[in-house]
């Protein structure tokens, strides 16, 4: 593939060429993946059927569920087919399908978690003119720009990937991931996807920034409630977002900030899965653990 300028088909990084192992691969993403979309379809089932949690948090936790949804389900099925039958294939337009939908899925998921912020923080700080921010209107305006600006982003960033000229296609990845691609261009970045990651990434930056100004005016807030009942009431529906938050956030950094290398290694698939997968898992989890409306409606749905 060394002087070829386009692929017809890629080849992702096998986990194993052991067969058992590559079987053991295909049942554990198999769990992770049902236990996945089981927790969060428990999450958006609750919101939508329940009135108690039609609110806008709970609205946008739902929200935050199909994302997580969309993260796992473009990512996670293929790979398990390809440890099934023993095959590192997906084709040009299959990678570029998986490119666009997983960095929108993640994108949205970054905007959403800063949209939550900004929730809470009206919430918390604003109390009394909560309902009149907030409104429905309003929250499903929001709702409409994440979706279509995080679609927008995912397609100019893989117009951009995508134009650039291959001379490889071996991924080092189980699926086509941003960095792994980056690498095989024979000639480097061009000028529109060179913007487009810098655009992006001052973007999560500044989501990143108001999330943490959000939150350091919260606190501050919280500490000057003079109930200790009012307190642990503030904090007890910040602290499951802002674990979520801070979860995603290290996770990426430690994948995408530690040293290139140019060799597949367990350390890389391991950050891998920590950023790609592990947040959709536990964010349902973190957000019910602490809520008793949501385990009072869950404990109901379950026994339906």
């Amino acid at each position: 593939m060394e002087n070829q300028t386009t692929v017809p088909y890629f080849l992702l990084l096998e986990f194993s060429k052991n067969r058992h192992l590559q079987l053991l691969h295909f049942f554990f993403f198999f769990v992770l993946y049902l236990t996945t979309v089981t927790t969060n379809f428990l999450i958006i089932s609750a919101v939508a059927f329940d009135r108690r949690l039609h609110s806008p948090m709970y609205f946008f936790l739902m929200n935050l569920g199909l994302q997580d949804l969309g993260i796992v389900s473009v990512i996670v099925p293929k790979s398990m087919i390809n440890s099934l039958l023993d095959t590192r294939h997906i084709s040009y337009f299959g990678c570029v399908a998986q490119y666009f939908l997983f960095l929108s899925f993640e994108a949205s998921d970054l905007s959403l978690l800063t949209v939550m912020a900004y929730d809470r923080y009206v919430a918390i700080c604003h109390p009394l003119h909560y309902e009149m921010v907030m409104n429905w209107k309003y929250c499903t305006e929001i709702i409409i720009l994440v979706w279509v600006t995080s679609l927008l982003f995912g397609m100019l960033h893989t117009i951009g990937t995508f134009s650039i000229r291959f001379c490889s296609n071996m991924v080092n990845q189980f699926f086509c991931e941003i960095p792994q691609l980056l690498k095989l261009s024979c000639s480097g970045l061009n000028l529109l996807e060179v913007g487009i990651l810098v655009s992006g990434i001052i973007v999560a930056l500044g989501c990143f920034t108001f999330i943490i100004v959000s939150y350091a005016v919260i606190f501050r807030t919280v500490l000057r409630i003079p109930s200790e009942q009012g307190r642990q009431k503030a904090l007890s529906t910040c602290i499951p977002h802002l674990t979520v938050v801070s979860m995603l956030v290290l996770s990426a950094c430690f994948a995408y900030l530690k040293p290139s290398s140019n060799t597949p290694s367990y350390i890389d698939l391991g950050l891998t899965v920590l950023y790609a997968l592990l947040p959709p898992l536990f964010n349902p989890i973190i957000y019910s653990m602490r809520n008793k409306t949501i385990k009072c409606v869950l404990s109901q749905l379950w026994r339906l």
